[in-house]
């Protein structure tokens, strides 16, 4: 049994029965029956169906909203901002879908040669709460579009999100097993993974995850993709522009309740700019309204979960105990639910955990480099490479620095954002494979030479 809780107050909202083998057993069935007649279904039905999905998300927006909020706790306006951007990303992929798709011819010693991208089959989806409905369809979009069919196993403490996003694509008119949620533990996994039937797998979530899957897909030879952990830097150069910057922090760190792969996480600051940037990113930060996620004035909700929370702080107090000053909260907030206050942390260094590990949540360190070597070495010097934000007046200097920055992503003067134009994805232990864009949807296909000679007189 699974039992989901609401972070703003604590309470249990739902139980669901986890699914037995012979339930599992049928949607694995109804998707690999689903993968020859949608392999050959043309791409104008394949556009059709996810512009169906597309319009209905839109249509219901404010409830999905709110089962999102209820469900892992984000403000109300950036849960729907989340489905806003669901339905962006699939009308995306059906209008570019099929030019993505399109053979490219490849001269050779052939009389002809191209190379065609088909469908592998059924995908398996292993997605986290935090984005509960964007995670799935940045990998859903372009993977239905390519022609592959998809079973998503989420994160427990979002069921009902998945079992609404199957929901709406049945309503959409989506053939049987072409999308399906498994209610299942993660003990699961492996044996799901290991299934014939499951042609290759994406996950977006934590290392221990990550490495978890990638050793089960390795074991049975099939492709993943892994979207793991970042702890990205937000390089403040001393020619900023440091109120643009400061204001972009808050965004950049506390957005989502600091619970984001890509939120600014470091906040490294060349020396003359550390103090101006400080004075400003702790007013701002502190300035936010924490409160009832469902109530639009809130700008900061709840933790997920009561153990995300106690690990933040235990972070918080360990980088304290390293000798970095508090500037501003570091304290769980007596009131129900699992809020923490908006928290940053000055003075920190490596060595300490705020900058060698990841902080999922409200929290952030700020980083003194002396001048921009130093900051370049700061900002490399992290097991995690997804995104990267550099400030500075000097584009030029700006895109020369960015080249010699080890992440999937590099923003000069902007926030890190994953967007379907783009591909996005991470190098070290933020994991491997690009997410959106035609680089994301030729993960899963396979990429096949045709090779024709003319044939005998």
């Amino acid at each position: 049994m699974i039992e989901t809780t609401d972070p703003a107050t604590g309470k249990p909202l739902e139980r669901f029965a986890l699914m037995r083998a012979q339930q599992i057993e049928a949607k694995l069935e109804a998707a690999a029956r689903c993968v020859p007649r949608w392999s050959r279904a043309p791409f104008e039905e394949r556009a059709a169906l996810l512009r169906e999905v597309a319009s209905r998300l839109r249509a219901q927006r404010d409830s999905l909203a709110e089962i999102a909020v209820r469900e892992m706790g984000k403000p109300i306006l950036q849960a729907r901002a989340e489905v806003e951007k669901c339905a962006w990303g699939l009308d995306y992929f059906a209008e570019h879908g099929a030019a993505m798709l399109a053979a490219l011819p490849a001269p050779s010693s052939a009389a002809r040669s191209y190379v065609a991208f088909r469908p592998l089959g059924v995908i398996l989806a292993i997605m986290p709460w935090n984005f509960p409905y964007w995670q799935v369809v940045r990998a859903a979009a372009p993977a239905l579009m390519a022609g592959n069919t998809m079973l998503l196993k989420h994160a427990a403490n979002t069921t009902r999100c998945a079992l609404e996003l199957e929901r709406i694509f049945n309503e959409a008119g989506a053939p049987a097993g072409l999308f399906g949620a498994l209610i299942a533990r993660g003990e699961a996994i492996d044996e799901l993974v290991a299934d014939a039937r499951i042609a290759a797998v994406t996950l977006t979530g934590s290392e221990r995850a990550g490495a978890a899957v990638a050793r089960a897909a390795g074991e049975a030879l099939k492709k993943c993709v892994l979207e793991l952990g970042g702890s990205d830097p937000f390089v403040v150069l001393a020619d900023a522009d440091v109120q643009a910057a400061a204001t972009t922090a808050v965004t950049a760190r506390f957005q989502n309740n600091g619970e984001s792969c890509i939120a600014a996480k470091r906040f490294i600051v060349e020396a003359g700019a550390y103090d101006e940037f400080s004075s400003r990113f702790v007013a701002l930060a502190g300035a936010q309204i924490v409160g009832d996620p469902m109530e639009e004035r809130v700008q900061l909700g709840p933790c997920a979960r009561e153990d995300l929370r106690q690990g933040v702080h235990e972070q918080v107090a360990a980088t304290l105990a390293a000798g970095a000053r508090l500037v501003l909260g570091g304290r769980p907030l007596e009131r129900a639910g699992f809020f923490y206050e908006p928290t940053i942390v000055a003075n920190v260094e490596p060595g300490m955990r705020m900058f060698d590990e990841e902080v999922f949540g409200p929290a952030a360190a700020v980083v003194r480099a002396t001048d921009r070597e130093h900051a370049l070495a700061l900002a490399n010097a992290s097991p995690f490479g997804l995104g990267s934000s550099v400030w500075t007046r000097d584009v030029t200097a700006a895109e020369a620095f960015a080249s010699r920055v080890e992440a999937g992503a590099v923003f000069i003067n902007g926030m890190v954002a994953s967007d379907p134009r783009l591909p996005f994805g991470g190098v070290k232990r933020s994991g491997y494979g690009r997410e959106l864009s035609a680089f994301g949807i030729h993960e899963f296909v396979n990429i096949q030479t045709v090779w024709i000679a003319d044939p005998p007189a």
